[in-house]
């Protein structure tokens, strides 16, 4: 069984350089799943012109000289035992020297681990290729049922390494959130991401089991299982990092863009390419159940400065370095700020559509898939193993608006959500579930956060 295919040898070679090189990133096992998931788009935005040096002196010319080398004398097989039980005495004397750190070490042998070189890539490598191997045809969920006959609109929007800290919404001091804020929209609060990466935090979402998901079991997700019960499902994506899915209507932005032939069409791969026509999709939807799920790009690093168009840097000086550490803090913030303000008009854009269409029951949930580091105890970017990462990588922002007709068919109201204390990537599954009003044995109302009896939780 072939895992890793021969044309994607270079691409994960130049990726693991370019992280190992620029960032500091631990190679643990998650880290390794990044690596193998990424693509050429991902690895282009980290490139930085300092890897050829690295490759040089630290790759090359190393292995040119060791080539080179020649033993002149050889001990005799004695003296290797000898040499190698005083190294392996030596080894043990100071191991119990150090004794007091024993339990500290096996606590945090996953991390350490992860920082050995060449054993790092390695064996984590070989340990993601064995979770593969392992992992068996999806699971079908059991059937599930209507407790009505109401068509519903459901948009949920997938944000990328946006951190809560950041948007006005929640309190952070610059104005990141200008339309938002007067678009009457719950900023639900406590809200945590299942894990640091897109991968898995995706998978969590779109899990009836979320983070309590077992990695070697593979479920059906949300939007195949609402497809196999009649609801329409539309995933617009720019970006990647999403479970394999055989989805009736998957589209990449690329493809939305090759078919968009009006005149105010701007040929761009900015997230709001995932709004192209979106007016038309919801009429067409405007009388049955549907989903649709736009997956952005959104704040994704180290390139910040390109997730905007030019019109969105509000804030001014910005980093356009992808060495984001020889930045100064102050640029790095505002380029990442200027995306933040760009989403808040890419959501404005979407409920003012959606405000249009008042006879609609119509929903948006936007939430990241997990934060990200500028800088803060000298990380940056995200990815951290989820036990060490600062919370900056895991607070993420949790944002709903519904329409009038949807807010008084399940008797809510803004307030009621509001007073909601604590959430997470859990909540996805069983929210979108219970806005369909779609009910099985899986389904659980304490984490549907439209449900009466989970409000309060």
């Amino acid at each position: 069984m072939e895992i890793f295919s021969q044309k994607d040898e270079v691409r994960i070679l130049i990726f693991f350089v370019l992280l190992k090189m620029g960032f500091g990133i631990i190679l643990d096992k998650t880290m390794m799943s990044n690596v193998f998931n990424t693509n050429f788009s991902e690895v282009n935005q980290l490139f930085n012109p300092k890897i050829f040096i690295y490759i040089l002196f630290l790759g090359i010319a190393p292995s040119f000289v060791i080539y080179r080398l020649k033993i002149l004398f050889q001990p005799s097989a004695l003296k290797r035992i000898v040499i190698m039980a005083i190294f392996i005495l030596a080894t043990a004397i100071l191991a119990f020297i150090n004794s007091k750190s024993w339990l500290w070490i096996d606590k945090n042998a996953k991390h350490l681990g992860g920082l050995s070189m060449p054993l790092s890539y390695f064996i984590n490598s070989i340990r993601y290729s064995v979770s593969l191997v392992n992992k068996g045809q999806q699971i079908q969920l059991p059937q599930a049922h209507f407790v009505n006959n109401k068509n519903t609109l459901v948009f949920l929007v997938i944000g990328e390494s946006a951190r809560k800290a950041n948007f006005s919404l929640y309190g952070y001091p610059r104005l990141t959130n200008p339309l938002l804020q007067n678009d009457q929209v719950i900023a639900l609060q406590n809200t945590t991401s299942c894990t640091t990466y897109t991968t898995e935090s995706i998978k969590c979402m779109l899990s009836h089991l979320g983070s309590k998901s077992p990695s070697r079991k593979s479920f059906e997700p949300l939007p195949i299982y609402l497809q196999r019960h009649n609801i329409n499902v539309l995933w617009r994506s720019n970006n990647w990092g999403e479970p394999k899915m055989q989805l009736t209507n998957y589209q990449k932005t690329s493809e939305i863009i090759a078919k968009c032939h009006h005149k105010n069409c701007q040929k761009t791969d900015h997230d709001e390419s995932l709004l192209y026509d979106i007016d038309q999709e919801i009429k067409n939807y405007s009388n049955k159940n549907a989903l649709i799920v736009l997956h952005q790009n959104g704040s994704h690093g180290p390139n910040y400065h390109s997730k905007y168009p030019a019109e969105f840097e509000k804030f001014t000086p910005v980093c356009k370095s992808v060495e984001l550490q020889k930045c100064n803090k102050e640029e790095l913030i505002n380029a990442y700020d200027n995306t933040i303000v760009y989403n808040d008009f890419f959501l404005h854009q979407l409920i003012k559509v959606l405000k249009k269409n008042k006879k609609i029951s119509s929903l948006v949930i936007y939430i990241s898939d997990h934060g990200e580091s500028l800088g803060e105890y000298n990380f940056y970017l995200h990815g951290m193993p989820y036990s060490i990462a600062p919370d900056y990588q895991k607070q993420i922002p949790f944002i709903i608006w519904a329409s009038d007709k949807f807010k008084k068919e399940h008797d809510f109201s803004n307030h009621d959500l509001a007073t909601r204390t604590k959430n997470s990537q859990d909540n996805i599954f069983h929210s979108i579930m219970g806005a369909f009003g779609l009910r099985s044995e899986i389904y659980n109302q304490e984490l549907d956060i439209f449900n009466k009896n989970s409000l309060n939780k």
